[in-house]
C-alpha cells in the first residue's frame, strides 16, 4: 500500500535519513514502496528531550532517521521503555509496551505515535508540579 504525503510549503520530511523541505506550495507525494519517513512537525529536538519520554522518543527518532545506528541503539530503547512501565497507570501503560513491540518490530514510527499519548501526559503532569508550592510547605 502507498503512503500518500500532503505536504505543506516549506514542510520538512526525512525519507531513510535525507532531509527534504516542499518548495513554497502545497504538493503530494505518494511514497509506493517502504521507506523510514517522518514529518518534520514530528521531529524532536535534541535539546527538548529533557523528560524521560522525550528522552526515549528522541531515541527511536534517531533509530528511524540512523539506519547505522539501529543496532547500538534499539537495546538502550527497551530498557528506557521498561523503565517508564512502572511510571505510568494501568490507562497508559498499554503505550509503553506498544512501543516496544514496534521497536522490536523495527517499526519505529508506529513505537513514536505509541509515545505521543504519553509525552502529552507528561508534560501535564509536569507543568502541575510546577505551579504546585510545596516549597512554601516546607518553609
Amino acid at each position: 500500500m502507498a503512503l500518500k504525503l500532503t505536504l505543506k510549503p516549506q514542510e520538512r520530511i526525512v525519507v531513510n535519513g535525507c532531509v527534504m523541505r516542499n518548495s513554497s506550495r502545497r504538493h503530494v507525494m505518494v511514497i509506493e514502496t517502504h521507506g523510514d519517513i517522518i514529518r518534520g512537525h514530528d521531529l524532536l529536538e535534541e535539546g527538548d528531550a529533557a523528560t524521560p519520554v522525550a528522552q526515549v522518543y528522541f531515541l527511536i527518532q534517531t533509530a528511524l532517521t540512523r539506519a547505522d545506528l539501529r543496532k547500538k541503539l534499539v537495546p538502550a530503547i527497551q530498557v528506557k521503555l521498561a523503565e517508564l512501565v512502572p511510571v505510568f497507570g494501568a490507562e497508559r501503560r498499554g503505550n509503553v509496551f506498544e512501543a516496544a513491540n514496534y521497536v522490536s518490530a523495527s517499526d519505529y514510527y508506529k513505537a513514536l505515535r505509541a509515545l505521543r499519548p504519553l509525552m502529552k501526559r507528561e508534560q501535564e503532569i509536569f507543568a502541575a508540579a510546577a505551579q504546585t508550592p510545596y516549597l512554601e510547605a516546607a518553609e
